[in-house]
């Protein structure tokens, strides 16, 4: 199996202005992301910024760095740039391995890639993991995933979902036993090829509404492939604590 990853960083964070470049156990988080991928499957780790002061910290590492456009969106369309410019052909695997996961397991990388090599029709495959505990399920930032017998995306929400109609009508502090709850990893893997429609789509209502990039796929009447984490994902840089965190683990 062959497959590339392509890592989007970006300067512009909202909530940490700077996030690639900051410092994570003694390198820069982009650093850190960047050995992840080298050390999945993959045969090319490629950069996408628009931003010369991440791609001089990549190069200064050893890495490959690709500028792209500063009026993208979103890290898919980074992505799909990287896609044209390298001429890659339209059924390259392509990892979306986000700026901010310093710690995403290399086995994960790979999990997703080879899912995407054995599910022809999926224009999409990604990850999920189970939720056990009430207060993750009703938290926003953690995004949820109904799947079909065959482990196709029905739909990804913020909100809890399935609603078990009788369990959840009074305050109780427990899951039902029965839930199957589970939420979304971000981490993807594309055909080259449907990574070039997928961003010339128009965004969705849905996606719009829950501000949630992969539903856009879902209501084009795409495919999304999701298999159960094989490892847990690790710890995502969105916040200065989640920072400290991470920088506690890498240092251990």
């Amino acid at each position: 199996m062959s497959f590339k990853v392509v890592i989007p960083a970006r300067y512009a964070s909202t909530r940490l202005p700077g996030k690639p470049l900051l410092g994570l156990a003694g390198k820069p988080m982009i650093q850190h992301v960047y050995e992840r991928a080298l050390a999945s499957e993959a045969d090319q780790v490629v950069v996408a910024t628009d931003d010369d002061r991440i791609a001089t910290a990549v190069e200064a590492f050893g890495g490959a760095a690709c500028m792209t456009s500063t009026e993208h969106l979103s890290g898919s369309d980074r992505v799909a740039e990287v896609v044209q410019l390298n001429g890659w052909s339209d059924d390259t695997i392509v990892v979306n391995l986000q700026g901010d996961e310093p710690c995403m397991p290399a086995e994960l990388i790979n999990q997703v890639a080879a899912d995407m090599a054995n599910h022809a029709i999926a224009m999409v495959t990604t990850l999920f993991a189970p939720i056990s505990h009430r207060k993750m399920l009703f938290d926003p930032n953690v995004v949820k995933v109904v799947c079909d017998a065959e482990g196709y995306a029905l739909y990804f929400s913020r909100a809890p979902m399935p609603w078990h109609r009788d369990e959840f009508s009074s305050p109780v502090s427990t899951l039902p036993e029965d839930g199957n709850f589970s939420r979304h990893i971000g981490l993807y893997a594309f055909r080259a090829g449907c990574l070039a429609q997928f961003v010339k789509w128009p965004s969705a209502p849905i996606e719009m509404a829950e501000s949630l990039e992969q539903l856009r796929i879902l209501w084009h009447g795409g495919k999304i492939h999701l298999t159960e984490a094989k490892v847990e994902p690790g710890h995502g840089v969105d916040t200065a604590d989640d920072l400290a965190h991470c920088s506690k683990v890498l240092a251990s």
